[in-house]
C-alpha cells in the first residue's frame, strides 16, 4: 500500500492551511459525524508507529473531508512540520480511489525532501470512510452512549467492537491496527458567576464536552458555545447525564445546597475529577455535611476543595486556567492507560 509522494502543489488544498487551527483538534469523531451526516466520505489518517522523538505518539489521528469548493477540511495534526500538507495530498487520492496508503516520514523514509525537525520517524495509515460505513456509525454510536470501543482496520476492512485495550495495538505484516476510543472527555460546571463561566468557556475551548448547569438560571443560554446548558439542580442533572471516569465535575455556585449534592452525585458516579470552589475555611464544614449525607472516606479523599494550580493568581481566568490544567491531569490516566 506504500505510495509515491503526491504532488506537493496540492498542499494548498487544505482549508485554512495558513492558520492551522485544525491542529487543535484531538478527537476526530465530531468531524467524522459532520461528514457522514452531510453524506460525504472521509479519509482517516492514523499514526500507528513512531521511531525516535516525535510530537505525537501512536494513536494520534487526522481526518480529511472534501468540501463543495474543492478544498479539504482537516482535523488534527501529527508533527507541526510540513507533513500535514503531504498527508492531505494522499488523503485526496484516497477519497477518490478508495485505496488505503501507508505513509512513512522521517528516518528511513523514501521522501528525503520531507524532513522532521525532531529527527524521528512517523508511520501513518490512510483509509477511506464511506458515508454509510457500518463501522463508522458504530464508532459514533459508542461515543454517544459513552462506551469504550476498539476500531480495527487493515485499511480496507473496518470493524468496531465494544472492548477495552491499549490505545494503539499493531500487527505490522500484514498491517492491521486496533485503536481504542474512549468516551469524549466531559466537563460539567455548576454556577453562573465569572469564575464558573471562565471555567466553562476554557473547557469548551479545550474541546471538553462542556455542560453548564445553572439552577434556576436565565432561560437564554450563555454567550459562548457549550455542549449543553441546563437549569436543573446539579444532583438531578448528574443522575441522567451518567457520570463516568471521563467526566469532571466542578461545583461553583458557592451555594452548598447546590454544590454538595452535585459533588456527592459525581463522586458516587465515579467521576474522574470532582472539585468545589470555596474558601478553605469552609472545607471542614463541607466535608462534615457530605459525610452526614453518606459519603465514604474513599469518596471524600477524591474531592478537591481547593481546586486549581496554586500561584497562578485570583482573577477568574487565572483560577479557571489552573482548574482546567488540574482536570486534564486527572483525566489523562484514564485516556492513556495501557
Amino acid at each position: 500500500m506504500t505510495t509515491e509522494a503526491a504532488d506537493p502543489v496540492l498542499g494548498g488544498m487544505i482549508e485554512d492551511a495558513d492558520w492551522p487551527e485544525f491542529g487543535w483538534v484531538d478527537d476526530v469523531r465530531p468531524a467524522l459525524r459532520a461528514a457522514l451526516e452531510a453524506g460525504r466520505p472521509a479519509a482517516l489518517a492514523t499514526l500507528y508507529k513512531v521511531a525516535g522523538s516525535a510530537p505525537r505518539g501512536p494513536g494520534a489521528q487526522m481526518l480529511f473531508t472534501p468540501g463543495a469548493d474543492g478544498q479539504i477540511a482537516a482535523s488534527g495534526y501529527f508533527s507541526g512540520d510540513c507533513i500535514e500538507g503531504d498527508v492531505a495530498n494522499h488523503a485526496a487520492q484516497v477519497l477518490v480511489d478508495g485505496a488505503p496508503r501507508r505513509l512513512h516520514y522521517g528516518m528511513g523514509s523514501p521522501w528525503i525532501d520531507l524532513r522532521l525537525r525532531c529527527g524521528g520517524a512517523l508511520h501513518v495509515l490512510l483509509e477511506r470512510i464511506a458515508p454509510d460505513a457500518p463501522a463508522a456509525m458504530a464508532l459514533l454510536d459508542n461515543a454517544a452512549q459513552r462506551r469504550t470501543c476498539i476500531w480495527t482496520s487493515d485499511g480496507k476492512t473496518q470493524h468496531v467492537a465494544e472492548a477495552e485495550g491499549p490505545l494503539m495495538d499493531l500487527c505490522e505484516e500484514p498491517l492491521r491496527i486496533a485503536r481504542r476510543y474512549d468516551p469524549p472527555r466531559r466537563l460539567i460546571v455548576s454556577g453562573g458567576d465569572p469564575g464558573a463561566l471562565a471555567a466553562a468557556r476554557l473547557g469548551a475551548m479545550a474541546q471538553f464536552e462542556t455542560i453548564l448547569l445553572r439552577p434556576g438560571g436565565p432561560h437564554a443560554p450563555p454567550p459562548f458555545p457549550v455542549s449543553r446548558y441546563l437549569r436543573e439542580e446539579p444532583a438531578q442533572a448528574l443522575a441522567h447525564l451518567k457520570v463516568d471516569r471521563w467526566t469532571a465535575y466542578l461545583g461553583a455556585t458557592h451555594e452548598d445546597h447546590h454544590d454538595l449534592g452535585g459533588c456527592l452525585a459525581a463522586l458516587r458516579g465515579g467521576a474522574g475529577y470532582v472539585g468545589m470552589i470555596g474558601a478553605k475555611s469552609r472545607a471542614a464544614q463541607r466535608l462534615g455535611a457530605l459525610e452526614a449525607a453518606g459519603a465514604t472516606a474513599d469518596e471524600l479523599a477524591r474531592l478537591q476543595l481547593s481546586p486549581g494550580v496554586p500561584g497562578l493568581g485570583k482573577s477568574p481566568w487565572e483560577v479557571a486556567t489552573g482548574i482546567i490544567a488540574e482536570i486534564m491531569q486527572a483525566l489523562n490516566p484514564a485516556r492513556e492507560r495501557a
